[in-house]
């Protein structure tokens, strides 16, 4: 699941909870929307945290100096 997804998922489950008054017999509405939202939420900070671990570390470069002004010499 995919940030963006994640946001959809939040919506979608916040607008089944809150904003809907649909009455179905034998489906309760605003849970479907709560767990819609709990799950979103889940899942955008699994992916959150699977973005921040797959960028790449890059060591600083180490300074070449030409012989002649090479400070170690």
């Amino acid at each position: 699941m995919r940030i963006g997804s994640s946001i959809g998922l939040i919506a979608i489950g916040l607008i089944l909870a809150l904003a809907v008054d649909i009455d179905i017999e034998g489906l309760d509405v605003q849970l479907i929307g709560w767990i819609l939202a709990v799950v979103g939420v889940i899942g955008l900070i699994v992916s959150l945290a699977m973005a921040r671990r797959a960028r790449p570390v890059v060591a600083p470069r180490a300074e070449v100096y030409p012989p002649e002004r090479d400070p170690r010499y």
